[in-house]
């Protein structure tokens, strides 16, 4: 076994002698099943056996290399090399252990993990101001297992704040759990949308104030969820049009409200969402592809004094001119990442739980967007490396239960 820098792999857990199974990204697309350190629990903590793990496009640009959460002080990416990474952030498991201080939790839970570490589970006396106002996501200390640095899903076992462990009361399934951290990606980012000073606003008492067209460029697991959270939580009644070139994802997007779905490759995105909108555009644009191409077309999307939630990550090779056209529309742009938010009176994050509850009251269908199962690690590889371009992919999991 290669040399692995152990407080990336263990996080605030103790080591003993014992050893688990992880799969560890040790240089750009290079993942390879090892024993590491097994965690054991501190006062506070919980040990966590892990059930499930969702593959998100974040963990597919951190093993091809297109990105690196994993930074030094100064902000520096640290080079895998010198501190390989264990992936896996949409986590589900049951508890295999607790901390002395630990009273609500108790061996053979079944909980979703919040993977980010802010004041409130790092148990600190003074708040950062992030914390204090409910943007706990943006913690001065923030820190989060399987994307910057920390050890993630992808393993036997974690070990992570008791607060961080949200419990699933009903008989939802692990696989279906997994999918409670995307979701409350999407239901942060259109709270920061609705708390946006902002011309137009979804559901408007003034008719000239409403957003009355939007338009979801991208129909992947987060496109679909947006879809779903518009039509049967928010009460979207208006136009909404979706855009994907995979027809299998469009087919998704209209079983869940959207008025049409486009294949921008295959017509004009701009004339059809022009059709659907009288000539004028949406007033509500959420860029959830990150592909860059579609910045060219934002433009002649949108109305002037649009909202443009920018939710996508990549956009790669573009030039960034392509903004000027949109700054001229004076578009309120929000970027929103991560699904935290304020706490519970039990110090828990709220937004996890009201994901949790939106799945488990099916008022959001994940189901359908899961087509790839997993029961290894030893498949995350080819699910990062192929899988995930294939044509039938919308989502997978990884599944130990």
């Amino acid at each position: 076994m290669s040399a692995v820098n152990s407080s990336s792999l263990t996080g605030s857990a103790a080591l003993l002698g014992e050893t688990m199974k992880a799969i560890v990204l040790s240089g750009v697309r290079r993942l390879e099943v090892r024993d590491v350190p097994r965690p054991t629990v501190s006062s506070h903590e919980v040990l966590v056996r892990i059930a499930s793990v969702g593959l998100c496009g974040t963990d597919a640009h951190i093993f091809a290399g297109h990105a690196n959460y994993n930074t030094n002080n100064l902000g520096h990416p640290i080079a895998l090399e010198l501190q390989p990474q264990i992936l896996g952030h949409e986590i589900t498991g049951i508890v295999d252990g607790v901390g002395s201080e630990v009273h609500d939790l108790v061996r053979g839970d079944r909980v979703v993990i919040d993977q980010g570490l802010n004041c409130v589970s790092r148990r600190r006396e003074l708040l950062c101001e992030y914390c204090r106002t409910g943007d706990s996501h943006q913690c001065e200390f923030y820190r989060e297992h399987g994307i910057t640095g920390l050890p993630g899903g992808l393993a036997d076992y974690l070990a992570v704040p008791a607060v961080n462990a949200i419990k699933i009361e009903s008989d939802l399934d692990f696989i279906s759990a997994a999918l409670v951290e995307p979701l409350g990606c999407v239901i942060h980012s259109s709270d920061s949308v609705a708390n946006t000073r902002s011309r137009f606003s979804l559901n408007a008492d003034n008719s000239d104030r409403r957003v009355r067209g939007v338009l979801i460029c991208g129909a992947g697991p987060a496109g679909l969820l947006f879809t779903q959270y518009l039509r049967a939580v928010l009460g979207y009644e208006g136009t909404l049009i979706v855009t994907d070139p995979n027809e299998r994802k469009r087919a998704l997007a209209r079983r869940f409200g959207a008025t049409d779905a486009i294949d921008a490759t295959d017509s004009d995105l701009v004339e059809g969402v022009r059709e659907h909108t009288g000539g004028k555009g949406v007033e509500y644009l959420i860029e959830a592809s990150g592909s860059g191409v579609i910045f060219a077309s934002i433009p002649g999307l949108i109305r002037k004094q649009a909202t443009v939630l920018m939710y996508g990550h990549g956009h790669s090779g573009n030039d960034l001119s392509l903004l000027n056209n949109i700054f001229f529309k004076e578009p309120a742009l929000v970027a929103a990442v991560g699904a935290s938010g304020g706490f519970g009176v039990d110090g828990r994050p709220s937004i996890y739980s009201r994901s949790l509850k939106l799945i488990e009251q099916k008022k959001i269908s994940v189901e359908a967007l899961i087509t790839h199962r997993y029961t290894t690690l030893t498949e995350v590889e080819s699910a990062l490396a192929s899988d995930m371009k294939s044509h039938d992919y919308v989502k997978g999991v990884v599944s130990f239960s």
